[in-house]
């Protein structure tokens, strides 16, 4: 029983931290070929994404001047940015921006 109830609680937590861990994807609709696609494959985040041509105050609060951005927050809390370059492209890989996620989820054990 002790045993159920422990991993009832690791798994309650696990949840929780993730929670709190999001990935927001910026981009317009004008430049959505060059879009993250592989966004929606980040594994233990929330994801949310947000056309700055619709939701200019989201542009602003996040500072947003280039598109595609995509940024990871820990709650309310930006930890790291990834911008497009002069291209409208990131370059970053997908196991760059997990590999941030990892870390930061294993920082909160």
């Amino acid at each position: 029983m002790i045993k159920y109830l422990l991993l009832l609680l690791a798994f309650t937590t696990c949840i929780i931290v993730t929670a709190q861990v999001k990935v927001v994807h910026f981009n317009a609709g004008w430049n959505s070929p060059n879009g993250v696609a592989w966004v929606d494959n980040l594994e233990d985040c929330k994801i949310k994404k947000i056309d700055i041509a619709e939701d200019r105050k989201a542009q602003a609060k996040h500072s947003i001047s280039v598109v595609p951005t995509l940024i990871i927050f820990d709650g309310s809390v930006e930890i790291k940015r990834f911008e497009a370059d002069i291209s409208f492209r990131i370059k970053a890989k997908q196991e760059e921006i997990q590999k941030v996620i990892n870390k930061l989820l294993v920082n909160k054990f």
